[in-house]
């Protein structure tokens, strides 16, 4: 017996579904190209073959575009984590999630870019509230490598502290100051393993 046809509800919702996504895909070839920064709702439109208009149906404007690439960036990061403090060489498991975190986010214009794609006072937007369900996953997960429960006001302070230390650390490898002020990313994060771990 095959499964039932689905609703008509359902077939629009997998039929928008599909066209988010290739949005998605499109506005990530975009940014690879162009540079997120550089990233325009008419360039993405044009790339997936869309008129311009099509895309506020999906996004209201390039920073909610921008937000939603994050926050699919967001969920490598959370799963990379993982996969780095599970598979744990020795290292502690918070200087292995963070390395790894380091390594995604210096690489990744696209959450550079999110950051000023950010509302100053935080708003009701999906793609706002779909970043920062991602956001909160990633903390968690930062939180479990730390081994302290997010239970509390003081770990979940930590925890933020953390995040906070690999964002600062991220910009300082990404402009070449870290170089410049002698460090390398290893020292640093074996010593943010020490203080958190």
């Amino acid at each position: 017996m095959g499964e039932p046809n689905p609703s008509r509800s359902e077939r629009r919702a997998i039929a928008r579904n599909a066209t988010r996504a290739s949005i998605l895909e499109a506005a990530r070839r975009v940014a690879a190209r162009d540079g997120a920064r550089n990233l325009s709702l008419r360039g993405v439109a044009g790339e997936a073959g869309f008129a311009p208009a099509a895309l506020y149906g999906y996004f209201a404007n390039k920073d909610e575009l921008l937000l939603a690439l994050a926050a699919e960036d967001l969920s490598v990061l959370s799963r990379a984590m993982r996969e780095a403090v599970a598979a744990d060489g020795g290292a502690t498991k918070l200087t292995a999630a963070s390395t790894v975190a380091l390594a995604l986010l210096r690489d990744n214009e696209t959450m550079a870019a999110a950051q000023g794609a950010l509302p100053q006072t935080s708003g009701g937007s999906d793609a706002e509230r779909l970043f920062n369900g991602r956001m909160i996953a990633a903390l968690k997960v930062l939180s479990d490598a730390t081994g302290q429960p997010a239970n509390n006001r003081d770990n979940q302070c930590d925890v933020v502290l953390v995040a906070a230390a690999l964002a600062g650390l991220t910009l300082f490898s990404r402009s070449g100051r870290l170089d410049a002020l002698g460090f390398t990313p290893e020292e640093i994060l074996k010593r943010l393993g020490r203080r958190f771990a």
